[in-house]
């Protein structure tokens, strides 16, 4: 679990993807003392952020060149002087980011937001993605005691494909096609199931990427709840597309659900996403 702030998280991943890859690399095996295996520069930076003590730790690397720094601050739009040294930029840094101080980039995206592409930080979209439809699923379950939120077909895309794969010994598939169908069966899991999903947000539990036609894919695995009892654990892999005839809003475009039973797992017991990039892709095709 990363120690850094929102902030300070978002400004990492900002500042990690102007080093060059190899830097990029080779501080990822530093930081994780070459532990962990990734398959992309998304991965490489999250790996990073999530096994950094805290942000100046991480600034004072060496592949965190002074001049990346610098550039750093100049794209967000913070004045330093050109002839700072590292030690200076990196106190500039810090105090940005524990202040309330808002980026040019960060005011732009104010006004322009439902225009943009929305690619620019994915693990921050496949973040909020996950708690607003956690949290709007859970809510569903008449257990929690809180008014139900506002489900429906309307989050979905009309031709929308639901695929549940269930493990609880041996394989069950069921798939489940368009708005309605899918939002009755996944508002089933919580509204008559009483179940309730705890995704796990941080490391390999969510990885997110995009296809080259604008389909961003969103994978998160988590725990599944009744009362409290641990159930057992999930992966679901989300397709998301931008609606232009519903004010620019991502829509879900595919479900994709394994469910692993609690008396079926045998090999692992983190919630982590067990699929690579390609697998991803081939779910959503």
């Amino acid at each position: 679990m990363s120690k850094l702030s929102m902030k300070e998280q978002s400004g990492c991943r900002k500042l990690l993807r102007l080093l060059a890859l190899d830097d990029l690399f080779a501080l990822k095996d530093t930081v994780t003392n070459r532990l962990i295996a990734v398959e992309s520069t998304q991965e490489a930076i999250e790996a990073i952020i999530t096994y950094s003590q805290d942000a100046e730790e991480l600034l004072k690397r060496k592949k965190v060149h002074r001049e990346v720094i610098f550039k750093y601050l100049a794209n967000e739009g913070v004045a330093v002087l050109p002839n700072s040294e590292k030690q200076q930029l990196i106190r500039r840094t810090i105090e940005y980011w524990s202040s309330g101080e808002i980026s040019k980039c960060e005011k732009n995206a104010m006004v322009s937001d439902d225009v943009g592409d929305g690619l620019s930080d994915l693990p921050a979209l496949g973040n909020q993605f996950c708690q607003w439809f956690f949290t709007l699923l859970n809510s569903q379950n008449p257990i929690q005691g809180q008014p139900a939120q506002d489900w429906g077909p309307q989050h979905f895309w009309p031709d929308v494909r639901l695929r549940l794969l269930s493990c609880t010994g041996e394989q069950h598939v069921d798939e489940f096609n368009g708005a309605e169908l899918v939002s009755q069966r996944l508002h089933a899991f919580a509204g008559q199931e009483r179940l309730l999903f705890c995704p796990n947000l941080e490391g390999q539990g969510l990885k997110c990427m995009s296809s080259a036609h604008g389909l961003v894919l969103v994978a998160v695995a988590g725990t599944i709840h009744r009362d409290n009892a641990c159930l057992g654990i999930f992966e679901k892999v989300f397709g998301l597309i931008r609606s232009p005839m519903d004010n620019n809003r991502w829509k879900i475009k595919n479900v994709n659900i394994k469910v692993e039973a609690q008396n079926a797992i045998t090999d692992r017991k983190l919630p982590v996403i067990t699929y690579d990039s390609k697998e991803l892709l081939s779910l959503c095709d």
